[in-house]
């Protein structure tokens, strides 16, 4: 759970620990230091360690990725919450909701949004449920349920009715 750098990763290091520092080599050369960490499972990164791309991430926050949302629409808000309070740690839901708002400037804001809708309605909150829903242009078509008029009953000969199951006594 210590970091080295990210160039070295899956190389094959050394390391000397003490009971305060974590120190790693590679070739015999000091590649990094930490003080010892005696919280198990947690994660002791020095951000100097990551790739580029990495670092940015610690400049996104989940308040950035909810003011995006809300330029978009209420549905998109709505489902970057969920995605964001269905990981342990928000980070973990970054590059999902990166890759939703980029959707949205393949598709454009409005059908991102109807997309959006429908992955609440289906209980979908992954990248792949919403870029599925604006592919096959479901995000165009009603939701159903969603609207105020019910369609008028079949009526077919092969259909009995209530009465047939009911039938009133006199």
């Amino acid at each position: 759970y210590y970091s080295v750098p990210y160039h070295l990763v899956r190389k094959q290091l050394d390391s000397r620990l003490t009971a305060t520092t974590v120190e790693f080599f590679h070739k015999g050369k000091r590649v990094a230091s930490h003080q010892r960490s005696h919280h198990k499972g947690r994660h002791t990164t020095v951000k100097e360690h990551m790739p580029e791309k990495h670092r940015q991430y610690l400049e996104w926050s989940p308040e950035r990725f909810l003011a995006w949302a809300k330029k978009i629409g209420p549905h998109t808000v709505i489902l970057t919450e969920r995605i964001l309070a269905a990981r342990a740690h928000p980070q973990q839901a970054y590059r999902t909701l990166l890759g939703i708002f980029r959707l949205g400037k393949s598709y454009g804001d409005p059908r991102l949004e109807a997309a959006c809708a429908r992955s609440l309605i289906i209980g979908a909150t992954s990248f792949s449920s919403v870029e599925s829903i604006l592919k096959t242009g479901l995000d165009g078509k009603p939701i159903p349920g969603s609207n105020d008029k019910q369609a008028p009953p079949v009526k077919h000969q092969n259909i009995r009715g209530a009465d047939y199951y009911h039938p009133t006594i006199q």
